[in-house]
């Protein structure tokens, strides 16, 4: 990447970063944000990040300041820190660019007159209803059926927030869909696939010996991503165990399921670890397995490709947008572990389409999801809804 080259203005721009999760969370925004922030960064630009964070005072050296926001904090007081946070940034700033914190963002594009753009990877209203035990079970019926008078107003509210913006950023064709029905204009929209740029391989982990083979997915620990599912099949599944890569709300639920299934000693839980860790983990397993209901385009899939590991996912979302089937990864139906199964097994019995669907992913990487793509798209469109580009004529 070509350090303090601006492509598009010729100026520098300031952004200001609000994101609702930063490493050393797990999950696609908390990959993406420090990764596109540096990246701008090294273009020439300057950012500063406010995010929210289970300790304020967590490790990392980054390029760019980072204002953490302790996470559990009651959610008005937290709301009003952070409309305050994000207002003192903006300040000094030429945009606002939302990585969550979308409401907030909003009202403080609001108060300080600054364009604001968003890259949203799900429906946050669905997210919340789902995690609340609430809603329909996929985000496609939560869009088209009527829901209980609050959650209604939850979707009103989400759909107000989201037409405020200048921009929005879709990861992939079918996310960008949805936010369309929402009433978003098109012109607004704008598809830029995840990226995953390449960078040396890691240290290895040290697994403990396990005789028979190792499948991995690394997920925010939500109700979507049905790795409970994963755990029930692997029950009767001797000769498999599953590393589980992340934390999240439902942590506490799987590990009781695991111990009550007789799974505990074949699931592995490491809990957040860095994304070096990660891709060491990764190449450390068999087969890379996502087992969710819902995906907008899942980054993850590519920091499979990049370290080399088939893959077997639900066809939910984006992620066909990613994966094509049988050439650089299988996709099975969502909430069938009997075909899940069978992926995974005629997967792990034919090393020779092992490896070559692991080489398919790779090309498709380098290919498709370049993440120099990724960069100049972004902050093309970000330019684009700066003051100085929209103030001319």
């Amino acid at each position: 990447m070509r350090p303090n080259a601006v492509a598009v203005s010729g100026r520098r721009l300031r952004i200001a970063i609000p994101a609702g999760i930063f490493p050393p969370d797990i999950g696609g925004p908390a990959s993406y944000v420090p990764r596109i922030a540096e990246a701008l960064v090294a273009r020439g630009h300057s950012v500063e990040v406010v995010a929210l964070a289970d300790d304020p005072a967590a490790d990392g050296v980054f390029p760019f300041p980072v204002r953490r926001i302790r996470r559990r904090m009651l959610r008005i007081p937290r709301m009003i820190e952070t409309i305050q946070r994000i207002c003192g940034l903006a300040g000094a700033a030429d945009l606002i660019y939302a990585n969550g914190l979308f409401i907030e963002a909003a009202i403080a594009a609001v108060l300080t007159g600054k364009p604001l753009a968003m890259k949203v990877v799900g429906d946050w209203a669905w997210e919340r209803a789902r995690n609340q035990g609430v809603g329909s079970p996929t985000i496609e019926e939560f869009q088209a059926r009527r829901q209980p008078l609050r959650w209604e107003m939850i979707k009103w509210l989400r759909t107000v927030v989201t037409r405020r913006a200048d921009l929005v950023i879709a990861p992939s064709r079918y996310l960008a869909g949805i936010i369309s029905a929402w009433g978003v204009p098109a012109s607004k929209i704008k598809t830029i696939y995840n990226a995953m740029e390449v960078f040396p391989n890691p240290p290895p982990v040290s697994l403990p010996p396990f005789r028979g083979r190792t499948l991995i997915t690394v997920a925010r620990l939500v109700p979507w991503k049905r790795i409970d599912a994963l755990i029930e099949w692997l029950s009767v599944r001797s000769d498999l165990r599953l590393l589980v890569i992340g934390d999240g709300p439902e942590r506490t639920n799987l590990e009781l399921l695991a111990a009550r299934s007789g799974a505990a000693d074949r699931v592995v839980f490491t809990g957040n670890v860095s994304r070096q860790e990660v891709m060491a983990y990764l190449q450390a397993s068999d087969l890379f397995v996502l087992n969710s209901d819902y995906e907008g385009l899942p980054h993850v899939l590519l920091e499979a490709y990049a370290a080399g590991v088939p893959v077997v996912a639900t066809s939910v979302g984006g992620t066909d947008e990613v994966v094509e089937n049988g050439l650089n990864g299988f996709v099975v139906p969502p909430r069938r572990m009997d075909r899940m199964a069978e992926a995974v097994d005629r997967l792990l019995s034919d090393d020779a389409l092992r490896a070559a669907v692991a080489d398919n992913g790779r090309r498709t990487l380098h290919s498709r999801f370049r993440w120099e793509t990724l960069v100049e798209q972004t902050e093309n469109a970000l330019t684009a809804i700066s003051p100085e580009r929209k103030s001319r004529p």
